[in-house]
């Protein structure tokens, strides 16, 4: 088996795992950490696209891609992270009642 090999299976079972938990997971946070996984099962799949054999040079814009994708990743989760937290505030906040409604 070569290092191509052993990274593109592990990558798209990586990316199976988060598939199935993002379909299937209802808790937002699980749901997001699941998106992560699929985006990381995607990177180990670009990596071994981009595996030459040592005495050659690896093609760099897979992994110009991967990093650029890893960068994506990590903001796009600060800002998941955010609204998460802003709607579980939201939603657990008691209902306010309006002052001018009579009782």
């Amino acid at each position: 088996m070569t290092p191509a090999l052993i990274y593109g299976l592990t990558g798209i079972v990586v990316f199976g795992i988060g598939l199935f938990g993002a379909l299937c997971v209802r808790d937002r946070l699980r749901r997001l950490l699941a998106l992560n996984l699929c985006g990381m099962g995607a990177a180990f799949v670009l990596v071994a696209g981009a595996w030459r054999m040592p005495p050659d040079s690896a093609d760099p814009v897979p992994h110009a891609l991967v990093i650029t994708g890893i960068v994506v990743l990590v903001s796009a989760t600060a800002v998941a992270l955010a609204l998460i937290r802003r709607l579980h505030t939201l939603e657990s906040a008691p209902e306010e009642i309006p002052e001018d409604t009579p009782e």
